[in-house]
């Protein structure tokens, strides 16, 4: 399984709308028009996850929602990450 570094998720990142590489993992900050939206779009993301086996660290306060992506047993970003952050993409993208 390959560790992605901040130089080589630079292309990987390309594909992934605002997404950053920050402290060994890749996240984005969502805003929503409201709270009931914000956790919406979680309860969404949360099947994907699961079904996935592959869990965000995130937090919600009111409309606003950080999603943070590592693959922790393997000690970094790994393409589970950046599989799951298009996925979380196509659901904010395609509702």
């Amino acid at each position: 399984m390959d560790i992605y570094n901040s130089e080589s998720s630079k292309e990987k990142l390309t594909l992934l709308k605002d997404w950053k590489f920050i402290n060994n993992s890749i996240e984005k900050k969502f805003t929503f028009k409201n709270f009931q939206e914000a956790i919406s779009f979680m309860v969404r993301v949360s099947f994907i996850c699961e079904s996935k086996n592959h869990h965000p660290e995130w937090t919600n306060v009111y409309n606003k929602l950080m999603i943070k992506l590592s693959t922790h047993d393997a000690g970094g970003v790994t393409d589970k990450d950046f599989d799951l952050a298009g996925e979380i993409e196509n659901i904010k993208t395609n509702g």
